[in-house]
């Protein structure tokens, strides 16, 4: 009898902390193939070539980045498979920029979720990152894309118009960087010869 109430009261427990915090409980998972991601700004890089190479300036969006394609990695500088992969990132960084066709329509960033802005510094300047990367101390766009592990990778194609579309989102380090890059082409219909 005992035990009955003792089982009502975890229950009746459990039932109250469902509908009191009902976000707190789940969360809001990965972001989906096919959806949009959600409304993320971020100040442009103080380094003027960086803000070139992504066409911003200010306080942008991410779908306001000059590219028919962008590839968002999330990374922690204290995460080992994040420092495993940086040599390979960074080879997928000038794979792309090295190939005319895909030069300036295909772009890569970083967002270090929980890294202050020095050790953001510090880990681009100790795998020699060549592409942008940001901080994000407060976790606030690591909560925003659905607290990801890392690393994280999310293929994003971007219309003319700033709509645009998720086609790869995945955990985990790739493999081959041949391989990696032919499936962002291929995911995202990105057309080679096309200028934006």
């Amino acid at each position: 009898m005992k035990m009955m109430s003792v089982c009502r009261l975890v229950l009746a427990v459990i039932m109250v902390a469902f509908v009191i915090f009902p976000a707190g409980i789940s969360a809001a998972g990965p972001p989906a193939v096919g959806g949009a991601l959600p409304d993320v700004s971020l100040s442009a890089p103080s380094d003027r070539g960086e803000r070139s190479y992504l066409g911003v300036s200010g306080t942008f969006k991410i779908p306001q980045i000059k590219a028919q394609v962008l590839i968002i990695e999330i990374f922690s500088m204290y995460c080992p498979y994040c420092q495993k992969d940086a040599p390979k990132v960074n080879e997928l960084y000038q794979k792309i920029e090295g190939n005319p066709a895909l030069k300036g329509k295909m772009k890569i960033i970083g967002v270090g979720a929980g890294n202050s802005a020095f050790e953001v510094a510090t880990f681009k300047k100790k795998y020699n990152v060549p592409f942008p990367l940001f901080a994000d101390p407060d976790f606030k766009i690591y909560e925003q894309l659905g607290q990801l592990r890392t690393p994280y990778f999310i293929g994003l194609n971007i219309n003319a118009d700033g709509s645009h579309r998720i086609f790869f989102s995945k955990l985990g380090a790739f493999e081959g960087v041949d391989a990696f890059l032919e499936s962002m082409i291929r995911l995202s219909g990105i057309n080679e010869g096309e200028k934006r």
